[in-house]
């Protein structure tokens, strides 16, 4: 029996290595799609969902559901992390990064943009009302209060207290989970198999004015390929931005490897090309055209939100360390 087992096993691999598959992360083959699926970074997420469900269960667009799915936090000012109440830089200035992306490939992003509360809204008006990709600083206002967009004090008064509190020292160290650069991304799948996805952040708290991280950049923070799946990233976007992670998730899954597989590959080309790895972290999440998502981070206690006919949970992602 175990010399049968042994031919099949081996008759198997070689037919798998004579079509060029023997590569292949058959974990997400043969597998029923599951849509519409939401997923979304961080405990706050599952909030985040649940606006986004409302779209997705009524058979309405993945694009829609992740822009309303993300403006939740963006909206919440005891969130020091997104939009309004975001941790200010170090001149005290609340600067935010936003980008979307359609099952088409269409894009919009705006970067270092102040005084609007929903800057991936504005960034759906790059993407749909402008020939550009990227609007930044005060060409990004602009565009934004010429669209319609009210200009808003987004500095709350605890977030000016806790800038008050650092200028004493003035000592930027960035620890693990903690600091004030947690991102919402959001991924979605609707009734027609169509993907889209959103990111939106205040980026790094008490960062030097002008600072940019990779939320808003398509192909590190955020990428969507309509065909395979997309990915998100959240966490130390210098790294991200340097190895555009997101879109090298979904190039992983073009090649056939599953959203979870694609997550750590990810992070672990990340970690080889960043020797400080160990004072950072990084977070992941990917979806696929099957509805079937994946996440993966440097450290623990990663969190991420998945909502779907048969689940509405925040779950710690897998981890390197």
């Amino acid at each position: 029996m175990e010399r049968r087992k042994f031919i099949k096993n081996s008759s198997i691999a070689m037919g798998l290595s004579t079509l060029g598959l023997n590569n292949l992360d058959l974990s997400s083959m043969n597998k029923k799609t599951e849509k519409p699926v939401v997923i979304s970074t961080w405990d706050f997420g599952l909030a985040a969902n649940q606006d986004a469900w409302k779209i997705l269960s009524k058979g309405g667009r993945a694009l829609d559901a992740v822009e309303q799915g993300v403006m939740v936090p963006e909206a919440d000012a005891s969130n020091s992390s997104v939009g309004l109440g975001g941790a200010p830089d170090r001149d005290g200035r609340v600067t935010l990064d936003a980008c979307i992306m359609d099952e088409k490939g269409n894009a919009g992003c705006v970067t270092a943009l102040e005084h609007i509360v929903h800057p991936i809204s504005v960034a759906r008006k790059v993407m749909e009302n402008t020939p550009h990709v990227i609007l930044t600083g005060e060409g990004a206002l602009q565009f934004a209060l010429d669209q319609g967009f009210k200009k808003t004090d987004l500095l709350t008064e605890k977030s000016k207290k806790e800038w008050q509190k650092w200028l004493e020292t003035s000592d930027y160290k960035p620890v693990i989970n903690i600091e004030n650069h947690d991102t919402i991304g959001m991924l979605a799948i609707d009734s027609n198999g169509d993907l889209s996805g959103a990111c939106t952040t205040s980026g790094l708290a008490y960062k030097m004015h002008g600072r940019v991280g990779d939320s808003p950049v398509i192909g590190a923070g955020l990428y969507v390929d309509n065909e395979y799946g997309a990915a998100v990233c959240t966490g130390l976007g210098e790294v991200v931005l340097k190895n555009l992670s997101s879109f090298l998730a979904v190039e992983l899954m073009r090649n056939k490897k599953s959203p979870q597989k694609a997550c750590e590959i990810a992070i672990e080309r990340l970690l080889a090309k960043t020797p400080n790895y160990k004072d950072l972290q990084v977070g992941m999440i990917a979806i696929n055209k099957k509805g079937e998502t994946g996440a993966y981070a440097i450290h623990p206690n990663f969190t991420y939100a998945k909502t779907s006919n048969t689940i509405n949970k925040v779950f710690e992602a897998a981890h390197k360390i």
